[in-house]
């Protein structure tokens, strides 16, 4: 027999036992086997299915999107070459430069017209660190004012390298361990948990915000992600105490935190009230709220009063509510109105901020509501999407970048939840979202990592060929990526009139808006599907 016969002897025989052993496991898992052997990914890594082999392949799937982390921080970044303020890798870059040189206790008051820190303080202990070792490397990176706008390359490789050891010690090890769960508690194929940190790892919205535009979002949303792997493996203190940490890193966590809050507080009383639980859970986040608070509570002297002055500082920085309700144009339901209304000539910006409120907390309702009475595990990842969704879409002073936070949970759907049908949607959901960044990606100059990293990952995954069975489904996901393209096109060939110099943003807005609402509608049904099932 020749090596090829006997390869494809070996793969038959391989593919009929995963076959075999997914007639276990009903619905969803024998769907992700045959899509999987589909996609390119699968082909590559067809010769690792054997479980012995799985830890080769995945060590495969961390260089190649290590590869494309690398590849895509290769081009520019947030404001190069562009003074006075540049963009945000000079913030990032000054947030190390002010934590390293001032006292604590100056942090959060120092020069604030100038990228003033605006961010909780685990980001500035983490800018500390990072400014720290860098000062150590070269100095005049992060001298204090004199640095204020250095492009040096040699600081430009650091402060890449910087965002990938930082994702490779928290990211990458959260997408991990939770798909390691997640195959394991559904009695998944090998391969197809390779597929599914692929599909998770190779996002490429975060490559390209992350490592193109510049800025730390792994790290949040590792910290997110560790939270829900411990709350979904019952280790509910952990898990919580992830999620604080989450949120000092970054306050857009609060995206998250109606629905974890809901599902923490319905398993501490249903099906029967623990009282125990609950005050562990209290415990573990008011203690863990102050031991990271405690350094810059504790350096800024003055007692209870300058305690007091710190941490309303703090708050006032990292909810900037006096910047009105959106800044750069975005694909929320306000900015899609604006088109049409006028709002910020018509209302107050106070009033528009309890519009902002009341809308945002009617979106959340349904998921905080069905996870609450329904605690179980298939609906946490779902709620969580769904009220991140209802944040992004309806809240206050939302950025392009902040798609990143429902687009965490909906990825990860990939692993929980692999039908045909939720696969088609999600891939879908991603693009749309890829799309919404392109304003700020253009800005940056990023378009070729736009156009290679979007291609390359739905090349591998096989993503546009996959679509749902229900024809409103599939009409829907044709006209957007058809829309997609005639709003690519019709930029590069069309400019736009003087009195509509926007117009191709607003259309890209529009588009995406309605594509995350529709999405959004789809998502409170398979939330109310997961918490009405029986298991």
């Amino acid at each position: 027999m020749s090596p090829a016969e006997v390869s494809a002897k070996a793969d038959t025989t391989i593919r009929s036992a995963e076959i075999s052993t997914s007639k276990s496991t009903p619905g969803a898992a024998s769907q992700a086997i045959s899509t999987d052997y589909e996609t390119p990914l699968g082909v590559f890594l067809s010769p690792f299915k054997a479980g012995r082999t799985q830890w080769v392949a995945r060590r495969v799937i961390i260089m190649i999107s290590l590869l494309f982390r690398v590849g895509v921080g290769l081009g520019p970044y947030s404001g190069f070459n562009d003074p006075p303020m540049y963009g945000d890798f000079e913030a990032q870059r000054h947030w190390m430069e002010i934590t390293y040189h001032l006292p604590m206790k100056d942090w959060y008051w120092y020069d604030l017209q100038y990228w003033g820190l605006d961010y909780p303080p685990l980001t500035a202990y983490h800018s500390w660190l990072l400014g720290a070792l860098g000062s150590k490397i070269k100095p005049s990176w992060f001298e204090l004012v004199a640095s204020r706008g250095c492009e040096d390359i040699d600081l430009k490789s650091y402060m890449r390298r910087t965002v990938l050891i930082s994702e490779l010690l928290i990211y990458v090890p959260a997408v991990s361990m939770f798909v390691r769960w997640t195959v394991k508690n559904q009695k998944l194929s090998p391969l197809h948990h390779s597929i599914a940190t692929a599909a998770i790892l190779l996002q490429p919205a975060l490559i390209l915000i992350d490592h193109g535009h510049f800025q730390y979002n792994c790290v949040m949303l590792g910290l997110a992600l560790l939270a829900i792997t411990n709350i979904l493996n019952d280790k509910l203190v952990v898990g919580s105490i992830f999620f604080v940490l989450s949120l000092f890193f970054k306050q857009m966590a609060l995206y998250y935190a109606i629905p974890i809050f809901a599902y923490l507080l319905g398993g501490c009383i249903f099906p029967r009230l623990n009282l125990l639980r609950f005050i562990s859970l209290a415990l573990s986040v008011l203690v863990t709220f102050a031991l990271v608070l405690a350094p810059i509570v504790v350096a800024s002297g003055g007692g209870v009063t300058g305690a007091y002055d710190q941490v309303l500082q703090i708050v006032i920085r990292i909810f900037p509510f006096a910047r009105g309700l959106w800044e750069d144009k975005v694909a929320n339901f306000w900015c899609t109105l604006n088109v049409i209304v006028k709002l910020k000539l018509i209302y107050s910006a106070e009033t528009l901020q309890r519009f902002s409120l009341f809308s945002t907390v009617l979106s959340v309702l349904p998921p905080f509501f069905m996870l609450f009475l329904y605690p179980r595990k298939k609906a946490l990842l779902l709620g969580v999407s769904a009220a991140a969704w209802g944040f992004f879409l309806f809240s206050f002073q939302v950025h392009e970048k902040s798609v990143l936070l429902p687009l965490l949970p909906v990825t990860l759907l990939l692993a929980a939840e692999p039908g045909a049908d939720t696969q088609s949607y999600i891939y879908w959901i991603n693009n749309v979202a890829v799309f919404s960044l392109w304003p700020l990606l253009k800005r940056d100059g990023l378009a070729m990592q736009y156009f290679t990293i979007s291609f390359l990952y739905n090349w591998l995954m096989a993503s546009f060929t996959k679509l749902p069975d229900a024809l409103l489904g599939k009409l829907i996901i044709i006209l957007s990526y058809l829309g997609i393209a005639v709003l690519h096109i019709a930029e590069f060939f069309i400019e736009p009139p003087a009195q509509y110099p926007d117009m191709w943003v607003v259309g890209n807005t529009t588009l995406c808006f309605g594509c995350f609402a529709l999405f959004l509608l789809w998502n409170y049904t398979q939330l109310y599907n997961a918490c009405r099932a029986k298991v």
